[in-house]
């Protein structure tokens, strides 16, 4: 997408300053649901029996992500550098959930920031616009799920004050 010095040169930088932190729009959105089947399939490399793939991932996450477009409890943003999008978040304003023994709350459900644009600040950019929504939204604090493997956002994740509460454990049938 962009030469190997430009990418290289916004890794050495901080944040560039042509990036957009923005709801995209439905035009722009199979764009985002390629970077949200890249998400999906970088979860199913970490352990492909806990997270599945299906056929046509952009397809169906565009479309869902179609659907939570305009949802008053959803919080969907992308990340565009020079007009391309590079990263997206979506969250959603939760209401109560006993069996997860949490008040009303938002989840950061997705974060995903492209290769090339990794190390630039763009994902801190997106977590620290969704946590806002979200707040906007009347969500009195934020959880997130992040893969085990994935050491590198939960640092990310920590930087931003996000602390451990639970941790997922899972097993398959024996």
């Amino acid at each position: 997408m962009w030469p190997t010095a430009q990418i290289a040169t916004m890794v050495a930088v901080s944040t560039p300053t042509n990036l957009e932190i923005r709801p995209p729009s439905r035009q722009e959105l199979p764009a985002v649901a390629v970077l949200a089947a890249k998400m999906v399939r970088l979860h199913h490399s970490f352990d492909p029996e806990r997270f599945f793939v299906t056929e046509a991932l952009e397809l169906g996450y565009e479309r869902f992500l179609a659907s939570e477009l305009h949802s008053p409890q959803a919080v969907l943003i992308g990340a565009f550098l020079d007009g391309h999008p590079v990263g997206y978040a979506y969250g959603r304003l939760e209401s109560r959930d006993f069996a997860m023994l949490l008040d009303v709350h938002g989840v950061l459900h997705d974060l995903f920031v492209d290769e090339s644009a990794r190390g630039t600040g763009v994902g801190k950019k997106l977590v620290t616009e969704a946590i806002r929504r979200l707040e906007a939204l009347g969500a009195p604090r934020v959880i997130l799920y992040a893969a085990t493997a994935n050491e590198g956002a939960q640092r990310l994740f920590e930087s931003l004050g996000f602390r451990r509460t639970m941790v997922e454990m899972t097993r398959e049938k024996g």
